[in-house]
């Protein structure tokens, strides 16, 4: 069904509901999971441009990442990790095509309203910017 999944973290307790959900599916799928973090700060956009060293949040990216992949295939699933900068849904969905994803799995905060519009909605942007298969997993700040 699924070959290859993207799954958006953002290095949060909310990534913790995708990961749960996505474990199962991809070792049903036999799928191959991209795990990828867009950091969006200033020195994330440029760091390549303007020939920046990593930022402690960079590092502490990496990290996550890392640990992320670890600890996916160490359930004995097929797992990458990608860390790139910019505007987090424009970069998610560019690099689901460039992957040749066939899923992009992210999970919500579950803002509504005017919540929704003074925070912005990651997960609302890659759906309206994609013909790739978007899932849903409603997070909590919890994990």
């Amino acid at each position: 069904m699924y070959r290859r999944i993207l799954v958006a973290l953002e290095n949060s307790p909310y990534d913790q509901a995708i990961l749960r959900h996505i474990a199962p599916l991809a070792r049903l799928c036999g799928a191959q999971l991209e795990l990828v973090h867009v950091a969006d700060g200033f020195a994330a956009r440029y760091q390549e441009v303007l020939n920046l060293s990593d930022s402690a949040e960079i590092h502490g990216d990496r990290e996550y990442l890392a640990q992320c992949k670890a600890g996916l295939a160490a359930q004995g699933l097929s797992v990458e990790a990608y860390l790139a900068g910019g505007e987090p849904a424009k970069e998610l969905v560019a690099i689901a095509r460039e992957l040749d994803c066939d899923l992009i799995a992210m999970a919500t905060h579950g803002h509504k309203g005017l919540a929704d519009v003074v925070l912005g909605s990651v997960a609302e942007a890659v759906r309206h910017n994609t013909d790739i298969p978007v899932l849903l997993v409603r997070g909590s700040r919890s994990g």
